[in-house]
This record gives structure tokens, sequence and C-alpha cells, in this order.
């Protein structure tokens, strides 16, 4: 059994207008450090076993200092990157209407399904994201691990897990805040159970 929770970057440049990242590397702006900084101050308290993150530097430099609070060394995985977006990357829902108003109309109606034009397969992203929980789950058992990753792979990650349709995961999980805590149950491989989902750790003003 190891819990594993799951923790969204802290916020980016793109991060007020929405702007879809997916493998851009993106910076994190002030607030993003300061989120990355209560994260810290909770994983000092939280007996974590170890800390993971994405490869992708918003999302390593939110682990590093909490990995450091919770006196581990930061580990990567490339697989727990984000969904590579193809032509959305850097565009917004409404620029992206304007510009391939047909392949946006078909992703809102089955992301799963209709991936944005060049983009990754959303069951591929899932299949190396949860392969990625389950390596990790078993190289730490009966452990509680942080992994800072993002929030459209962590969202893939939930609907495989607790077995839901991969097409359902913006209905079923709208928003996955900067640095909330999204904590799952992982026994015996694959069987999960959601401990938390979305929980705030305190306002970062």
């Amino acid at each position: 059994m190891t819990d594993l929770v799951l923790v969204r970057h802290g916020e980016t440049v793109w991060h007020a207008e929405n702007r879809y990242a997916g493998v851009s590397d993106i910076e994190l702006t002030p607030r993003g450090h300061a989120q990355a900084a209560q994260l810290a101050e909770w994983a000092g308290q939280a007996g974590l076993a170890a800390v993971w993150a994405s490869t992708l530097s918003r999302a390593r430099i939110t682990a590093a200092a909490a990995a450091d609070q919770a006196g581990v060394e930061p580990r990567t995985d490339p697989r727990l990157r984000e969904l590579d977006f193809g032509q959305g990357e850097g565009l917004t829902s409404a620029e992206m209407a304007a510009r391939f108003p047909e392949a946006r109309a078909a992703f809102e109606s089955d992301p799963a399904g209709h991936p944005l034009p060049g983009g990754e397969d959303p069951h591929l992203a899932a299949d190396r994201f949860v392969a990625a929980l389950d390596d990790i789950a078993a190289a730490h058992p009966d452990g509680r691990v942080l992994v800072v990753a993002h929030t459209t792979a962590i969202r893939l990650a939930l609907c495989r897990l607790i077995g839901v349709p991969l097409g359902e995961y913006r209905r079923l999980f709208p928003r996955l805040d900067n640095c909330a805590l999204t904590e799952l149950r992982l026994r015996d491989g694959r069987r999960a159970a959601m401990l938390q989902y979305n929980s705030p750790i305190g306002a970062v003003r």
C-alpha cells in the first residue's frame, strides 16, 4: 500500500491567461514560487518517503523545495510530464477556436477521442503516467510520496486509476489548482482509493 500525493506545479506566467503550456517549458511566477514554498512547508510535516517530479522545470522547481524540507533527494521521471497539446501549445481556448474551430469543438466534446491537432494521444499519456506511478509505488511500499506533475496528466491518471472513461476527465475533474493536494492510496498495484481531491494547503496572497 502506497499513498501518492499528486500535486500540480506552481503558477506559471501563462496561468493568468489560461494558455495551454503542455510540454513547453514555462517559468513560474512570483506567486508560483510562493505556492512552492508553501507546499514545502507542508512537506516538512507530511511524513514523506520520497518526492518525485516531472522533468519540466515548473514541476522540478516546485518539487525541489518540498524535497529539501522533507529531507529527501528529489527524483524525476519523464513519464510524469504534461500532455503534449500540439498546435494548442501556448494558445487559449478562444484562440484555438479561432484557428481550428472544428478540431477544438471535437476536443471539447471528447478530449480523449479527439486530441488537439498534432497533440499526444491522451490514452498513451495516461498509460505512461500511470506506469510511472506504478513504479514509484513499487519503489516506496507502505510510504507516502509526493508527485509534482501537471493538471491534464494527473486528471487522466485519476480516470484510469478509478476506472472511468478518459473522455470524462474535464467533466469529472474540472479544475486542479496549483499546489493543491490530490491523494490516492494504491493497493496491490492498480487498486486505487481517492483520499482527497484538490485540497488547498492554505491561501497564498
